[in-house]
């Protein structure tokens, strides 16, 4: 494993419907802004909304970008989502497999387009 010093992330989402989930994976894809995204169809949440205990079935969906385009995988998800406060966390990739970051790298738009 190598250590990551050019800037990754693993972004994850919760949807309430698979077709949602493909959706942003879709919107993601093409705009170049996440090089892979994993759904995860029916996880079992379990929350706090509106000042009571919620459970649902969702998707999850796990996003591999560059940090650099966190704030814009946020801005567009926030554009297609039907939730109030969609479940968005970014966190960055602190190692891993070098080719594999490399083609994360090589898959979203270039960093001097960005």
């Amino acid at each position: 494993m190598q250590v990551n010093s050019n800037g990754f992330a693993v972004i994850l989402i919760t949807t309430s419907q698979d077709e949602e989930s493909q959706l942003i994976a879709r919107v993601l894809l093409e705009q170049k802004i996440a090089a892979c995204v994993n759904i995860i169809p029916q996880i079992n949440s379990l929350f706090w909304w509106k000042q009571s205990i919620d459970q649902e079935k969702e998707s999850m969906l796990i996003v591999k970008t560059r940090v650099k385009l966190i704030d814009e995988v946020v801005r567009l998800i926030k554009e297609v989502h039907s939730y109030e406060v969609p479940e968005i966390i970014a966190l960055p990739i602190i190692g891993g497999n070098c080719d594999y970051l490399e083609w994360i790298d090589h898959e979203v738009i270039p960093e001097e387009a960005e």
